[in-house]
């Protein structure tokens, strides 16, 4: 057996030696193997099963075998450099996130420009000078610690912060005084998609946490029976209290936090990426062991709570409204016939909800961009807050009680910029304006609508520098996602920023299986509808060919996650649409994408193979299984990391080396495969940046660009 596998590490490295500059890329000897699933009688191979193994010295040595050619493909794009030197120029900008109020003090996060991780800052009042509370620069030598978890105490005296290790999902919890900028004993382990949320007093947190995985699997075993927990300040782990979990239903997810008056505990009980939810919620005057009392429990909407005057609860909800509404429940009187609507559902769809100064800050999306209005606690509309452009609002900042607020503004060249609204002035001011080095007034974006395959209207936004000419040579990058109810609103990216400059077209639809027109554009966009999102994707592309904006010979599409998805089922779907594909940690292997880590949670949005009719639809698009060998794909360069324990980089290893195998024309097909990192969050800036240019490169050289 060790014989076997030193003699396949050879063979790997060997055949990534005869690479070389002007040949056709001689890529890395992938074995096949025999195995065959029984799918109600469609026998379906799966050559490739091997790599789902990461631990393996085989598929170790494949990954190195494969970045070899990668790597060294790259390395020889002559503007690669010259990419890579004005990004890093465009990154290096001090970048704010906006403050928060706790206990008297402010809290924001900054990055200097080019450091890998954000610095927590707190700072006694705003015109106070900021004292550095937690610089994750420190916690690794790499940059591949990132602070993933934040939140401070009801009275500013400690900080509960979490975080992720080579970009894991998995996060380690601590604890820190904010005066003296030294932690506790505290530390916790084996939290994932949790928050922590402190008990009025101060003296602890909730949060959740899974069982401890198998030691070796941590990164592939399947995430279940997650529980709620409260953890007391200065105490071991072992010591901290279950306070719910639901045996009966393991694939139950919990989100846990104290309302803002401290008397509830409130828990949003989820079934998966599904977006109906439950709610629960335990009446913390009774102790953190009082009873659980269901509130919400029939999983026929989605329910997200904005506030609490007592027992009157504020919630944001689909039920009898696609687009959102606002309803008051009474716990005194908490069956439906008894809610009191308090905004009711208009013709934009409710994106997020805030209290402040005791009123409803509500951000809109409308035709995939936001709107925000200030309503009073009754309902009744008090004004509308200007916005500079068309754009995205992404956060708002501000406690019940503040007389302030702060909110983040972004479009496609709009630099993230945090404003500062006065309630009794009813005026914004900029409170930070990033000086990113380029000229916004060079670019441009315009909404279209185009027409998908059934006819339905779709909408996208197009954005380039001024002086495009139609009908010429332009470069296009498509990108996408559809799925999970996730909104992609105009938002600004320096990577997006300098493709314009290089003479590049950025197309962003807004295709079925998102949020932006509510919950019914959602669900064409799942299940057995899944088809309608991809025929969104290539009607996009025809669209842009069509009216002259790019050709087929330079037009590029992109995604990553159930983008990634999006982009492999699209290739493989009309590979003679595009020239190049860059898909990032895709879900491309939609027979078995539920037997790993928190893949299970995806099957609302999929449904799963071992159902004989959802095995139907997924196998017809499933990116894995689509590829035929003899087809000529378009260049692909395949991005993932070896961390991944979300979309777990089999996916990407099986869909690479399938799409090496069937390969028919000389265009590229390469994979790069990062170390550690994971699924992108807390991914250090200098990763980014190396990734980001890579991806440029390979597209200056495959578009024929002149750059």
């Amino acid at each position: 057996m060790e014989k076997r596998v030193l003699m396949g590490i050879f063979s790997l490295v060997v055949a990534a030696a005869f690479y070389g500059c002007g040949r056709k890329i001689q890529y890395p000897e992938t074995k096949r193997v025999d195995v065959v699933d029984d799918y109600f009688g469609t026998k379906v191979a799966d050559p490739y099963r091997w790599l789902e193994d990461d631990n393996s010295a085989e598929t170790k040595a494949w990954v190195k075998a494969e970045n070899e050619v990668t790597f060294k493909y790259l390395k020889k794009i002559r503007a690669r450099k010259k990419i890579e030197k004005r990004l890093t120029e465009l990154w290096n900008y001090e970048k704010y996130g906006l403050p928060w109020k706790k206990g008297g003090k402010y809290f924001f996060s900054k990055n200097d420009g080019l450091q890998n991780q954000s610095v927590l800052y707190v700072q006694n009042k705003l015109d106070a000078k900021p004292e550095v509370l937690l610089d994750p620069n420190k916690l690794s030598e790499d940059g591949t610690v990132a602070l993933a978890i934040t939140s401070i105490s009801e009275d500013g005296k400690y900080l509960a912060y979490g975080t992720s290790s080579g970009g894991s999902d998995w996060r380690d919890m601590f604890v820190r005084n904010v005066e003296t900028k030294k932690d506790l004993s505290d530390h916790l382990k084996w939290i994932k998609f949790s928050g922590a949320s402190w008990s009025k007093d101060g003296k602890g947190f909730y949060y959740c946490k899974y069982p401890e995985p198998e030691k070796g699997h941590e990164l592939t075993q399947r995430n279940t029976n997650q529980m709620v927990f409260y953890h007391k300040v200065n105490s071991s782990q072992d010591a901290d209290v279950l306070v719910y979990q639901d045996k009966k239903h393991p694939k139950r997810g919990f989100y846990p936090f104290v309302t803002d008056d401290g008397k509830y505990l409130v828990i949003f009980v989820s079934q998966g990426t599904d977006s109906r939810n439950r709610v629960y919620y335990m009446d913390l005057a009774k102790g953190i062991k009082s009873r659980v009392v269901r509130l919400l429990d029939k999983f026929d909407a989605s329910y997200s709570f904005i506030d609490n005057d007592g027992k009157k609860f504020y919630f944001r909800t689909d039920l009898n409204a696609p687009k959102g509404r606002i309803v008051e429940i009474d716990l005194k009187r908490p069956a439906e016939k008894h809610w009191k609507e308090i905004i009711p559902e208009k013709n934009d769809v409710i994106s997020s909800v805030t209290v402040v100064n005791n009123e409803f800050v509500t951000s809109y999306m409308h035709d995939a961009y936001n709107k925000v209005y200030i309503y009073k606690k009754n309902g009744k509309f008090k004004k509308e807050i200007a916005l500079p452009a068309i754009g995205s609002v992404s956060g708002i900042s501000g406690e019940k009680k503040d007389t302030e607020m702060f909110y983040g503004f972004s479009s496609y060249s709009y630099p993230y910029t945090i404003y500062k609204y006065d309630f009794k002035k009813g005026e914004s001011k900029i409170f930070h304006a990033p000086k990113v080095k380029f000229n916004p007034s060079d670019f441009k974006t315009e909404q279209v609508f185009y027409e998908s395959r059934d006819g339905t209207s779709v909408p996208m936004f197009i954005s380039y520098k001024k002086g495009l000419k139609k009908n010429s040579p332009n470069p296009c990058y498509l990108y996408g996602y559809g799925g999970f109810d996730i909104s992609l609103t105009p938002y600004f990216s320096v990577s997006n920023l300098q493709w314009m400059e290089m003479g590049g077209i950025l197309a962003i639809p807004n295709i079925r299986g998102g949020g932006e027109y509510g919950i019914d554009w959602y669900k064409q966009g799942v299940l057995g509808k899944k088809q309608n999102v991809f025929d969104d994707f290539i009607s996009a592309a025809e669209y842009l060919i069509d009216k002259g904006y790019t050709s087929r010979e330079k037009l590029a599409i992109g995604g990553g996650s159930n983008g990634g998805l999006l982009v492999g089922a699209c290739m493989t779907q009309r590979p003679d649409l595009y020239a190049a594909a860059l898909p990032a940690v895709g879900v491309m292997d939609m027979l078995r994408y539920h037997k790993f880590t928190i893949g299970w949670a995806w099957a609302s949005d999929y449904g799963r193979s071992d159902n004989p009719n959802d095995f139907k639809f997924l196998y017809a698009y499933s990116p894995y299984h689509n590829l035929k060998q003899g087809v000529s794909y378009p260049a692909t360069l395949v991005t993932t990391a070896d961390h991944d324990d979300r979309v777990v980089p089999a996916h990407s290893f099986k869909f690479a080396a399938r799409l090496q195998y069937c390969q028919a024309g000389d265009a590229p097909v390469l994979i790069r495969i990062e170390t550690r990192a994971g699924h992108g969050a807390g991914k250090p800036t200098s990763k980014q940046i190396e990734e980001q240019a890579d991806k440029w490169a390979f597209l200056v050289k495959n578009l024929k660009m002149k750059y």
